[in-house]
């Protein structure tokens, strides 16, 4: 029961999240096909606000980080160093704003850090209308938010005001002819062509050339009498001539790109090419949004439809969420009790084994006869010398019975042996 009941939970919970991701993506559709550009535009803004704010002096220089990319915020590198990067700038942007916020550490609690810092955004008097949890990532679009009205609170705060542009002025440079090379001489200009035919591979022809030959042939054909020419050629082989050389007769004109009146030729032609092209294009995209809007309408309407159909198992879902933070409780309470008692349950187990040990070295020492023998052989041994120093000690009483009555002879010998003299003395 208990694996059919995960199943099922695991099977509510894929719908509920693929739930929560179609309704992300009708919420993106509904506004339009550029949301999922508007992040990038979003965190663009803020990094040109937080340059304003100059907050890589005052913000990054002082906890030793890089400065922000571009879309720093708007796609995820490494959650952990952007959440606290967020922290930190979010810190920073509320002190400038007038607001006293002390500055995040690392090892501080997340959530109460994004608490605080949303109840001050609302304290400004910004909408908040999406979970906490969207922030601890440490990027996404609410991450752009939640700084860019930040950073809009502290340029209010400093009195930010946008200037008019100031333009440097360019000095036009004068253009200095010299009037050597404002006259043509039919000797220089002979020498240009020579050096341009030498130098150029391809047989293109110089505008400029062209005019001088033009020139000269004209001043020959003046002095020349004036005479009616025929031609001799055939018709034929001149158009064969013709076809021949034509790829051959390139005409190249040297324009001043610095000029003004080509750049205005210019812009006339992209105008009326970006027109013409407008005309063609305006048809597609009417009918392109004609098509988007009828999308959105379509999925607007089946959405309706799948909220409603799966509203009960959403119901069904809520009340499964709440039975299991109720399970989740009783199951620490009762894991609490558990490594109590596995803690008395080791200590009880090292008492046992213990005794068990000390049992067991008893009962060998009882069962074991080796002690009996080495009691014996002791007692054996004890008898031994008992007889020994029985045996010494009759000698010794014997040598002292000895001594005694030798020294009781000796004493009775002295005494007789000192009577007589004195009995023989009284005689006398």
């Amino acid at each position: 029961m208990a694996e059919e009941a995960a199943g099922g939970g695991g099977t509510r919970r894929g719908a509920v999240a693929g739930q929560r991701e179609r309704d992300e993506e009708g919420v993106a559709a509904e506004r339009g096909p550029g949301a999922a550009y508007h992040t990038f535009v979003l965190m663009e803004e803020l990094l040109d606000k937080l340059k304003l704010l100059s907050y890589e002096e005052e913000a990054l220089r002082r906890h030793n980080m890089r400065p922000l990319s571009r879309h720093y915020f708007a796609l995820p590198t490494n959650p952990g160093e952007q959440f606290f990067m967020f922290c930190t700038l979010a810190a920073w942007l509320i002190t400038k704003a007038g607001h006293p916020f002390e500055q995040p550490q690392e090892y501080d609690d997340p959530n109460a850090v994004i608490s605080n810092v949303l109840s001050e955004l609302r304290s400004f008097g910004r909408p908040v209308d999406f979970p906490p949890s969207k922030l601890k990532a440490g990027y996404g679009e609410q991450v752009c938010y939640v700084l860019d009205c930040l950073a809009e609170e502290a340029l209010k705060y400093t009195d930010f005001s946008w200037k008019r542009p100031v333009y440097p002025t360019e000095e036009l440079e004068e253009e200095e002819i010299t009037e050597d090379d404002a006259e043509l001489t039919l000797n220089k200009l002979e020498e240009d062509v020579a050096e341009e035919e030498s130098d150029n591979e391809e047989n293109f022809i110089d505008l400029n050339v062209l005019k001088a030959q033009t020139y000269r042939s004209d001043m020959n054909d003046t002095a020349k009498q004036e005479e009616i020419l025929q031609s001799t050629t055939d018709a034929a082989e001149w158009n064969l001539e013709v076809e021949r050389v034509l790829p051959q007769l390139k005409v190249t004109v040297r324009t001043d790109n610095k000029d003004w009146r080509i750049h205005v030729d210019q812009m006339h032609q992209h105008k009326d090419g970006i027109e013409s092209s407008l005309k063609e294009t305006r048809g597609y995209l009417d009918k392109l949004h004609n098509e988007i809007s009828r999308t959105l309408e379509k999925i607007n309407s089946r959405e309706k439809y799948i909220n409603n159909q799966l509203e009960h198992l959403v119901q069904e879902y809520r009340s499964a969420q709440a039975l299991l933070s109720e399970a989740k409780e009783k199951y620490q309470e009762g894991s609490g009790g558990v490594t109590e008692r596995t803690r008395m349950l080791s200590e009880i187990t090292e008492v046992l084994e213990r005794v068990k040990q000390e049992t067991e070295e008893r009962g060998s020492s009882m069962t074991d006869g080796a002690p009996l023998v080495k009691i014996k052989q002791a007692l054996t041994k004890l008898k031994q010398e008992t007889v020994q120093m029985d045996i010494q000690i009759g000698v010794m009483e014997h040598t002292l019975l000895q001594s005694e009555l030798k020294e009781k002879s000796n004493m009775t010998r002295d005494m007789h042996a000192t009577v007589i003299p004195e009995a023989t003395v009284d005689a006398y």
